[in-house]
């Protein structure tokens, strides 16, 4: 999927960009196609929930009694912010989309879905999971950006669709990636596994657990991102995740498959090979999964002493800096300590990068394109102070 050639070679922050205004039709439109689209994917989640919905989700992230009211709201929305933006749009297309997704949700049996058992089945795609972390983020923190706006950036700024094909794919994968992940750690790490220290680490306070497994997960997860930085051929994957030159949620979804399950890896064998209670567990992927959308926002906040503490979006915003300078500072995700540890640490007091992305060859545009980059391009990127890859 590729951009505009508008949007590609145009100032990233303001041209390429699409401002969207009251009173045109077109929030409600893209509203009405947004909401119409997650209702036919999810009555079709409750048609088919062995293929299209995640065992380990449907067990611990939502009810049945949620999921039903929310795919009704979502019909309701669909219908009236379509219809009030054929009222207002003189291009109905959005307007028609979204009210003909939602009617076809609604004859698929939406207002009559019923719960039942479900079978297990080797693989399935993670579309409840897609549909979920979509809306929600897009509620979260499309009005705070919009709110407490760093750069000046419309929602439907230059590469969205790029971005937006990244936080589609990776969550219709989520089962792949479990899969992947649950291969590794038992398959190839089980002999590691031992009884002593599971006994050890789960005798220990739920919230101390919680803090053991987030400073051994981001001391791992850092490692490896430091390598992503000083190893060419490993370069040629994270390149991509820095390619991006507006900091938003959803520019954190510019992940390479590749890096994704490579990291991912390395973060939960060690848990894996520890083996922390479960409540501790869950704590961490709740924080990790709200963490890793936050620290790319486009947010002007200023957390003070906290900064020292946790990982903010001013932290994480330095590391994808285009100034050579930071190039090899601040890989941890979460807790800053790891990269004082490592002797990465750096955050310039009170100020924010004005740019992002590489410096140097850069990926190209567009998803397929920057897939299939790492495998016939080597990128060079030289460090400001050493000369090694960065």
């Amino acid at each position: 999927m590729t951009e505009r050639d508008s949007e590609e070679n145009a100032n990233p922050a303001v041209s390429g960009s699409r401002v969207l205004k009251f009173g045109e039709g077109r929030i409600s439109g893209y509203l009405s196609a947004l909401f119409g689209i997650c209702a036919l994917l999810g009555v079709l989640c409750f048609i088919f929930p062995e293929w299209l919905t995640t065992k380990e989700l449907r067990a611990t992230l939502y009810s049945f009694s949620f999921v039903k009211n929310l795919l009704w709201l979502g019909i309701v929305i669909a219908f009236v912010t379509g219809i009030i933006s054929y009222i207002l749009s003189p291009r109905k297309r959005l307007a028609a989309t979204g009210i003909g997704t939602a009617l076809v949700a609604v004859l698929l049996g939406a207002f009559n879905v019923q719960e039942r058992a479900v079978a297990d089945v080797p693989f399935s795609f993670g579309v409840d999971w897609f549909v979920l972390s979509l809306v929600f983020s897009m509620a979260i923190f499309i009005p705070l950006e919009k709110a407490f706006a760093r750069h000046p950036l419309a929602v439907l700024r230059p590469e969205w669709r790029t971005d937006l094909t990244y936080f589609v794919v990776s969550h219709l994968a989520i089962t792949f990636f479990l899969l992947f992940t649950n291969a590794v750690q038992v398959y190839v790490f089980g002999w590691a596994h031992s009884a002593a220290v599971t006994e050890f680490a789960q005798s220990l306070p739920v919230w101390l657990q919680f803090l053991a497994c987030v400073f051994i997960a981001d001391l791992c997860q850092a490692l490896t991102h430091r390598w992503y930085h000083q190893v060419p051929w490993l370069w040629k994957f994270h390149s991509i995740h820095h390619s991006s030159r507006n900091m938003d949620w959803l520019a954190g979804s510019r992940t390479h498959f590749v890096e994704a399950l490579a990291t991912r890896s390395a973060v939960i064998v060690p848990l894996y090979v520890i083996n922390f209670s479960e409540p501790a567990l869950n704590a961490y992927v709740v924080l990790v999964g709200v963490q890793a959308v936050f620290v790319h926002a486009n947010v002007r906040w200023d957390f003070g002493f906290l900064e020292y503490l946790i990982v903010t979006p001013r932290y994480h915003h330095w590391h994808h800096s285009d100034d050579p300078e930071y190039a090899n500072t601040n890989y941890a995700v979460h807790l800053p300590l790891v990269d004082m540890l490592m002797g990465t640490f750096r955050l310039p007091d009170k100020t924010w990068p004005d740019t992002y992305g590489v410096f140097g060859q850069e990926p190209p545009k567009g998803f397929l394109p920057q897939l299939a980059y790492p495998f016939v391009s080597t990128p060079r990127r030289e460090s400001a102070d050493d000369g090694s890859l960065s």
